[in-house]
């Protein structure tokens, strides 16, 4: 009876054993964001009466992906084509909400700063400043959007470095392609329209792969004020040397401050 007893103890023992283990394997994996990004407090300005120019990706908005499974419809990727402006219909609807935005991995990023802007986009028109005929459609062509000198992929620290700047961005349906040594990209594609965000805050991502970049807090802008403002570069995002290196992924608490020239 007692070697009995012994060994129902014993399977109990190893049974629960199991179930906690399983637990913290199931926690440490799913790492479901808990807080609160509306609760988040509102940074310091880093660039005052300007917007940012930047492109996002898929690798940050997507349809039916976590965090904000956002529909087709919602970000345009049922129209999406070459030079589509339009502004994204879920951040019409949403100005003044704060979300979670993923972005990406070290080698397919999903933010990116154009650094700096090639003469020939002056010449498309209907503007003089070749970044404002970009924001308009390079009249839906391809044909000056290949091999963009200084396209930076963004990672943690360039990333931090933005917190606190009002973005307004072109966001893409696929994948902007990035290629080093020298560093330039494609901005060819289809493209989803314009959105205008506000970067709250930027935190280590712990529920991805070893190479996930950080999630962003994003406040949602007025498109149509953002539209308005002055475009300014973020001149000194830090250039990857590779698109391994260097493994980028925590946002470091002290980092330099950004710089920014007018777009031209």
């Amino acid at each position: 009876m007692k070697s009995l007893q012994k060994k129902n103890w014993l399977v109990m023992l190893l049974a629960s054993s199991v179930l906690i283990l399983s637990m913290g394997v199931s926690c440490q994996a799913e790492d479901p964001i808990v807080d609160e990004p509306d609760k988040i407090e509102e940074p310091a300005p880093v660039l005052t009466g300007g917007a940012v120019f930047l492109l996002i990706d898929e690798e940050s908005i997507y349809t039916d992906e976590k965090p904000n499974y956002f529909k087709d419809k919602e970000i345009n990727d049922d129209i999406a084509e070459v030079g589509l402006r339009k502004p994204l219909p879920y951040f019409v609807s949403n100005v003044g909400k704060t979300i979670w935005l993923y972005t990406g991995q070290v080698g397919d990023e999903g933010w990116f700063a154009p650094k700096t802007i090639p003469d020939s986009w002056k010449s498309v028109g209907p503007t003089t400043n070749g970044t404002l005929n970009f924001f308009a459609g390079m009249n839906k062509s391809e044909d000056l959007l290949d091999k963009i000198p200084n396209v930076a992929p963004l990672r943690a620290t360039g990333l931090a470095m933005l917190k606190g700047a009002t973005v307004y961005a072109v966001v893409y349906k696929s994948d902007v392609s990035i290629n080093y040594d020298p560093l330039n990209g494609s901005l060819k594609g289809a493209t989803r329209g314009v959105a205008a965000l506000k970067v709250m805050d930027v935190v280590k991502r712990t529920d991805g792969s070893s190479s996930s970049l950080p999630r962003v807090a994003v406040k949602i802008e007025n498109i149509i004020s953002v539209s308005g403002l002055p475009l300014s570069l973020f001149s000194n995002a830090p250039d990857p040397k590779s698109s391994s290196e260097p493994m980028d992924i925590t946002p470091p608490t002290t980092y330099p401050a950004p710089k920014f020239v007018t777009a031209p």
